[in-house]
């Protein structure tokens, strides 16, 4: 059988080539750590996401690819934190992982797929944001009896102090949470029938605005509901045509 042979040159040229490839690889990794740091201190976003990239590039990490993903979410690019961590489920994945997942999902405006990482936050640490988190999503996708359950636990364990946050005008604001859960439960309550709890859904929401007067969803919400009620008596009073 014929034997291959390797030169004394030719081992000599590989182990240097593999010995400069090392030195240059490290080389690389200091000078990104330190490009990170001088990104980070000028808060500038995009050259810390470079820095991350290529750092992962030369040494993958599971918590550099989440951190990075984080930064991402918060940047409002949630498409790219999930091309960086993927959507999958994973019983190993950290929490931070998990709650990209979820919030980049939910952005996104796929509450089905991002449920199934909100359960998983909720179950390593049940608290009232995510049950209203859960809750909301769960009455948009018609999951009313799930929807239930977690406005019960979040009634059940909210307190006086805690806050959520609310964008729909130009400037964001925050209200009780306590009012939120009450809001959200006239919305579940007028879904389970739009025209017989239209009553039940307009107290329910005035309960909220009584804890919180200026909780502008509720008040929108209270409009559209008087407006159909309205609406409701009025087409009753109508005599019928011959």
């Amino acid at each position: 059988m014929k034997k291959i042979t390797l030169v004394p040159m030719t081992i000599g040229l590989m182990l240097i080539s593999v010995g400069v490839f090392a030195q240059n690889n490290a080389d690389l990794k200091k000078h990104y750590q330190a490009y990170y740091q001088q990104m980070k201190n000028q808060g500038d976003v995009q050259g810390v996401i470079n820095a991350m990239t290529h750092l992962n590039v030369l040494e993958p990490s599971l918590a550099r690819k989440d951190t990075l993903a984080y930064v991402y979410l918060s940047e409002g690019m949630y498409l790219q934190a999930l091309n960086t961590i993927g959507v999958e489920k994973n019983a190993n994945d950290s929490d931070m992982n998990v709650e990209v997942k979820a919030l980049a999902l939910k952005n996104l405006n796929q509450p089905k797929l991002a449920l199934e990482h909100f359960e998983i936050l909720f179950k390593r640490n049940p608290n009232p944001y995510l049950a209203y988190e859960m809750a909301d999503m769960k009455i948009q996708i018609e999951d009313l009896a799930g929807a239930k359950a977690n406005i019960e636990y979040g009634q059940a364990n909210v307190k006086d102090d805690m806050k959520r946050a609310f964008y729909e005008r130009q400037q964001p604001y925050e209200t009780s949470l306590k009012a939120a859960f009450l809001y959200l439960e006239g919305l579940m309550v007028f879904r389970q029938d739009n025209k017989a709890n239209i009553d039940a859904a307009l107290k329910l929401i005035n309960d909220a605005l009584a804890i919180d007067p200026n909780f502008n969803l509720a008040k929108i919400s209270r409009e559209a509901l008087e407006a159909q009620k309205a609406q409701k008596a009025a087409a009753a009073n109508t005599p019928a045509k011959n």
